[in-house]
């Protein structure tokens, strides 16, 4: 499968918070994005479409660049370039680029002691049913485990059973309700926890699930921080 899981960049917030309109419509306030970043205890993980973006990249190789504007290029250009970067602290243009347009899912946490609490799984409305919400809740515990976390919690609507099911695959275990916790509808929440996620008896039962999840859908890859990369490979 053409996906891959990578941290959350500024210039994907435009795109992100579209997908959380879509999946989440009666959602207020909507998730501060460009304050989670700043956020140390918050991580976000999106999904990236790496078929769509490849095809961006080819479809631009093909076209021959436009002549070279003498200004632009020049030392005036770059005094302009220079007193722009200035003036923006060296922050990127946050407008979505073809890589953030690229992002069809995402999935927050939050750090809280030794747990890892997820706060939000969304994927596009075109994507789902895609294996798309699984890998981002693998490269989720992947994320809690090399961070130290001893287990992961959520709270899912009472009659979201398709993803407590996904959930339940996972390891996680029904704990207890929260009533009225959804302000939309006033839905019950169910709180989900895994038992420990650093036990070899869970890391073992973890082993398998991503096997059968690359036996089915191919090679991903994780990664966890920038510059960091997992490659999951499909068993032999």
């Amino acid at each position: 499968m053409d996906v891959q899981i990578r941290p959350l960049r500024r210039e994907d917030i435009s795109r992100v918070s579209q997908i959380e309109r879509q999946a989440f419509p009666t959602l207020w306030p909507a998730t501060p994005f460009k304050r989670e970043l700043e956020n140390r205890r918050a991580k976000y993980l999106v999904a990236m479409d790496t078929g769509s973006l490849r095809e961006v990249h080819q479809d631009r190789e093909a076209v021959p660049p436009p002549p070279r504007d003498p200004v632009s290029g020049g030392l005036l250009g770059r005094v302009l370039d220079g007193l722009k970067a200035r003036l923006t602290n060296g922050v990127p243009d946050p407008a979505a680029g073809p890589e953030a347009e690229s992002i069809v899912g995402f999935l927050g946490l939050w750090f809280m002691a030794d747990e890892a609490h997820i706060t939000a799984v969304a994927v596009s409305e075109s994507w789902r049913g895609r294996g798309v919400g699984e890998l981002l809740i693998i490269g989720c515990l992947e994320l809690a485990m090399a961070s130290g976390s001893s287990v992961v919690s959520l709270e899912a609507r009472v009659s979201n059973h398709v993803a407590q099911s996904l959930y339940l695959k996972y390891g996680f275990e029904k704990v207890g309700i929260r009533k009225a916790y959804y302000t939309d509808n006033r839905e019950d929440a169910t709180i989900m926890t895994t038992r420990p996620i650093n036990t070899e008896e869970y890391q073992a039962r973890f082993r398998r699930l991503k096997e059968c999840y690359m036996e089915r859908y191919g090679e991903v890859i994780i990664r966890l921080g920038e510059g960091e990369e997992t490659a999951v490979d499909p068993p032999n």
